[in-house]
């Protein structure tokens, strides 16, 4: 006999979500650049943290593309190389951040910043 249905659920979820950062709610206007077919896609953010995010679009890309992101708050931007980890069909994709460069970097860290203040 294997293990109850729910627990092998939960250890799937558990193993499906590998998030190592604390995300925030956030909500930013998002462009996407599919790195492959260099086409072009937008969305807005549910929640972000210094390891990635999630971006709501009803046309989510695939699991593994890499797509050069950026985010548009407030009248800053981000820019970010990323890569999508996981998609909700007609919802949107979780997008793991791979590499933030330096301005862009100390921006993303102010933001995530003020959303743990303001909790």
């Amino acid at each position: 006999m294997g293990q109850p249905t729910e627990d092998r659920n939960s250890a799937a979820s558990a193993i499906h979500d590998r998030r190592y950062a604390i995300r925030y709610a956030f909500s930013a206007n998002a462009e996407l650049l599919d790195l492959d077919s260099g086409s072009r896609s937008t969305g807005i953010t549910s929640d972000i943290s210094l390891g990635g995010c999630f971006v709501c679009t009803s046309r989510p890309l695939a699991v593994r593309m890499r797509v050069r992101l950026k985010l548009i708050f407030k009248g800053e931007q981000v820019e970010i190389l990323a890569t999508v980890r996981a998609v909700k069909p007609r919802v949107g994709m979780g997008l793991e951040f791979l590499d933030v460069e330096g301005n862009s970097y100390t921006t993303l860290v102010r933001w995530i910043e003020e959303l743990r203040r303001s909790r």
